[in-house]
């Protein structure tokens, strides 16, 4: 793998080029805004999602899908509301036979309940499709600090070439053959920072963020296994190690939210604020959704939904949270 596409220019999209730089011989970014893909290839920079960050001089970028044509691998990285229509467009681009796509999205599609996964299957039938995930946020990863991640993949050994690649001192790679937990597991925690920002917001302190954390894992679990997933992925890279840091980060767009809004301010405003996207308020209205249909009990997902689209007042959310009626911790 010696060419690697990367569709999305953003901050996760950036950092990833400069992480897949370390083993490929080149790196070609794709995005739709012209100045900052010309800024990328004369400055090698992306201040506007990347601040102070050089990036390798093997990582390029075009605005032009069709470059990606030559790719080894590419590695799909925008929003998860944009994902089917990037997906029909790079089912255009002739890419060989066998070359995989990866996502790196963390999302459930509103109204049909599909994974990015499965979006990028229908669009590309027979093309062969991996995941990338875990606790990775993109500015830490940009500066070469340490980290890990999982890569579901159906085939091991597509699964030990994309460990390859991205394997480096400081990068350390797990394979998987559970691509439903893995992104089930990477949308649902999301909702929970959310959560936790709204605790956070509020002020109730740290033994309420705890509680919060600890009961989202409970029902990221129920429902993951609901859908098809493995346990024991839950409590791996791409579950309780992405909800860790998703929670707790001062990076976490998704924890931000959820303090602003605790803080008295409208979504509206907080969204209007916000360069980049956060996941968890898309997303918790699709994974709502999906819970319903599936039966499964998610009392927290609920509250942070109720927030989001019901105009419910944050602390009233989460005081009826807290005195619901008690159970047995297993359940």
């Amino acid at each position: 793998m010696k060419h690697i596409g990367i569709i999305g220019s953003g901050s996760w999209g950036t950092a990833l080029g400069v992480l897949l730089a370390g083993n490929a011989a080149r790196v070609t970014l794709w995005g739709r805004e012209e100045a900052a893909i010309e800024t990328i290839n004369r400055h090698h920079q992306n201040p506007s999602y990347l601040p102070g960050i050089t990036l390798p001089p093997n990582v390029g970028a075009t605005t032009a899908l069709e470059d990606l044509a030559g790719s080894d691998a590419v590695f799909v990285v925008v929003p998860s509301r944009a994902v089917r229509a990037v997906a029909a467009r790079l089912a255009t681009v002739p890419l060989a036979p066998g070359v995989p796509v990866v996502s790196c999205m963390k999302g459930i599609e509103n109204g049909t309940g599909l994974r990015m996964s499965e979006l990028l299957l229908d669009a590309m039938p027979g093309r062969p499709v991996a995941v990338l995930s875990g606790p990775n946020h993109a500015e830490e990863i940009a500066r070469g600090q340490p980290a890990a991640a999982v890569i579901g993949c159906a085939d091991p050994a597509l699964g030990r070439r994309l460990q390859e690649l991205v394997t480096l001192p400081w990068f350390r790679a797990y394979t998987s053959g559970d691509l439903i937990g893995i992104e089930w597991g990477a949308a649902v925690k999301n909702v929970f920072a959310i959560a936790s920002g709204l605790a956070g917001g509020l002020g109730l302190g740290d033994n309420a963020r705890a509680a919060l954390v600890t009961r989202g894992l409970a029902e990221m679990v129920r429902l993951g296994t609901a859908m098809g997933g493995r346990p024991e992925t839950f409590q791996g890279l791409s579950g309780v190690g992405d909800l860790v840091v998703t929670c707790y980060s001062e990076h976490s767009r998704n924890n931000r939210v959820g303090q602003a809004l605790g803080r008295g301010e409208s979504l509206d405003s907080v969204l209007a604020g916000m360069t980049m996207v956060a996941e968890g308020v898309p997303n918790t209205e699709s994974i709502y959704h999906a819970a319903r249909r599936a039966g499964v009990r998610t009392p927290i997902i609920d509250t942070v939904y109720a927030v989001l689209y019901r105009n419910l007042d944050p602390r009233e959310g989460l005081r009826a949270l807290f005195a619901r009626d008690p159970r047995p911790e297993a359940e």
